[in-house]
């Protein structure tokens, strides 16, 4: 029984706030709307009343009553609701006119009698549309043109979208108690024409949707200014070359962004745009910045007007960066002075110089070389925008480690940029990595090339004179097998050459192996 009981409750609720209806109908505020009722069948002596009632009540209210004397009457009903046809005797057109005020939507029940009998009842949701143009039209250039589109009751409206001229589908957001949005932010005089508020209706409905024509027109002969900006405090920083750095934005969100770049000791006037983009439109602009420079995801989301950016800076990406983001025609500005360090290793014959070079000197106060090793006397030189330092080669035992060039900022702020300098043979890279340098310079290697090139000489001098030594040897000893001293050595030259041959192949080896012992295997290194 208690199941029973919230059951009823259940339906009962749902039909209040859900009522079924013939037909749904959404009028634009202040416009001529007709709620439709016709039976060509009702007519003769019949009367006709038109109540409504708000979407979640279940209270009707009369506003217009017509007998078959045709006497009007209605104590709710405004002064301009009025049927379409007074003669709805002789029709069966019971239609209602008005122009609908917001407070107007809801449930229109047509009911027409004859006597007590009902010949039909008609329920028409009216939803009434109101259009907000800001700034008012004509519109000046640069401004952002917002058009909201509210409809009430919304609980019945499936959607709202925008067209732009052209045909062109605009993006939208819903406003809480406002409705739904489109913005067009920089207008230019192109952007005047008709936009059009399309509204799409729950349920039942004649119309699939219900389209509404907006005028707007732009201002040839005025521009928008953004004289008052709020700036906020400046950030002062500094950043590894290459490294991934921040950039922040106001954290007011806004309709689109703009980023500004002066570069590093520059003047004001080489301030250029380097970043551009308006979640409105879609539209992004790049520049030789971007590809070093992207706007930043989450915690940010630029699709929902909340900017930052990410930059991986080259040296010559330091300077004055201003982010500028505008939220309707409100402008909101925030400034990062950046300082760029690189640092790089170049190889000397007899040195290892390490060069450290910042960019914006103006926020530098100091720039230093530094090594853990405290009785390692760094000789530092250089001159305003970089520093450098040199190691003498071969790196020693003591010399060997961390070398770090440390950039100190006027507001305190330091960044360090590390090269590590080892023993064992390596590369050399940028960055705050670890890196490694070539120890042995070239000198050795030369040394052992020059002990090896007289000693083969010797090992094949000896070489070669045992050969000829052998030779004759064996020459002699093929001989005294023959028959006699008196014999032609020619007379028999495969003796010799077989004699010889074996005699070279032991020569051969034994050089081989001489070599193998001055010179090292590939990827070994040189004595």
């Amino acid at each position: 029984r208690v199941m029973a009981s919230l059951l009823f409750l259940l339906l009962s609720s749902s039909s209040v706030l859900c009522p079924a209806w013939s037909d749904a109908v959404v009028a634009r505020e202040g416009i001529l709307a007709t709620l439709v009722c016709i039976d060509e069948n009702a007519t003769g002596a019949v009367s006709v009343n038109w109540m409504v009632k708000s979407l979640g009540t279940d209270r009707w209210r009369l506003v217009l009553s017509a007998n078959e004397r045709k006497e009007f009457s209605g104590g709710a009903a405004k002064d301009h609701m009025q049927l379409t046809d007074h003669n709805f005797q002789d029709s069966g057109v019971f239609s209602l006119a008005f122009r609908p005020e917001m407070d107007d939507g809801g449930l229109y029940m047509c009911l027409v009698k004859r006597r007590q009998n009902i010949l039909m009842e008609r329920v028409v949701l009216l939803m009434v549309l109101e259009v907000t143009v800001a700034p008012p039209s004509p519109v000046p250039q640069l401004s952002t043109l917002r058009l909201l589109a509210n409809v009430q009751p919304d609980i019945a409206v499936r959607k709202i979208t925008w067209i732009a001229p052209g045909d062109i589908a605009m993006k939208t957001e819903k406003v809480p108690k406002f409705g739904i949005i489109t913005k067009l932010p920089q207008v230019q005089n192109s952007d005047d024409g008709a936009y059009v508020c399309m509204v799409y209706p729950k349920g039942n409905s004649s119309n699939a949707f219900f389209a509404f024509n907006v005028d707007v027109a732009v201002d040839a002969d005025r521009v928008a200014s953004f004289t008052n900006i709020n700036h906020g405090q400046q950030i002062s920083t500094a950043v590894q070359s290459q490294s991934v750095l921040p950039l922040s934005c106001p954290q007011a969100p806004g309709d689109y962004v703009m980023l500004y770049w002066r570069p590093p000791d520059a003047k004001n006037e080489n301030t250029r745009l380097v970043h551009q983009f308006d979640r409105w439109r879609g539209f992004t602009l790049t520049t030789e910045l971007s590809n070093r420079l992207q706007l930043a995801g989450p915690p940010y989301d630029p699709q929902e007007g909340s900017f930052s950016f990410l930059l991986s800076p080259l040296i010559r990406d330091g300077g004055l960066y201003m982010c500028e983001v505008f939220s309707n025609d409100n402008a909101f500005s925030l400034r990062t002075l950046l300082t760029v360090v690189r640092v790089k290793a170049r190889t000397l014959p007899t040195q290892l110089e390490l060069d450290c070079r910042y960019s914006e000197l103006s926020q530098v106060r100091r720039a230093i070389w530094t090594h853990p090793n405290q009785s390692v006397r760094l000789q530092m030189d250089g001159s305003p925008g970089h520093i450098t330092t040199s190691i003498d080669l071969p790196v020693r035992a003591e010399s060997a480690g961390n070398y770090t060039c440390v950039i100190l900022l006027k507001n305190k702020q330091t960044v360090r940029a590390t090269y590590t300098v080892s023993l064992h043979p390596s590369t050399t890279s940028e960055g705050s990595e670890s890196v490694e340098v070539t120890a042995s310079s070239l000198l050795p290697s030369l040394s052992a090339l020059l002990l090896i090139v007289p000693l083969v000489a010797a090992v094949v001098g000896a070489l070669l004179w045992r050969r000829r030594h052998i030779s004759d040897r064996g020459v002699e000893q093929s001989l005294s097998v023959r028959s006699g001293e008196a014999e032609n050595i020619y007379e028999n030259p495969e003796d010799i050459r077989q004699v010889t041959q074996s005699h070279t192949s032991t020569l051969m080896k034994s050089l081989s192996l001489s070599l193998s012992l001055c010179i090292p295997p590939p990827g070994s290194p040189l004595l």
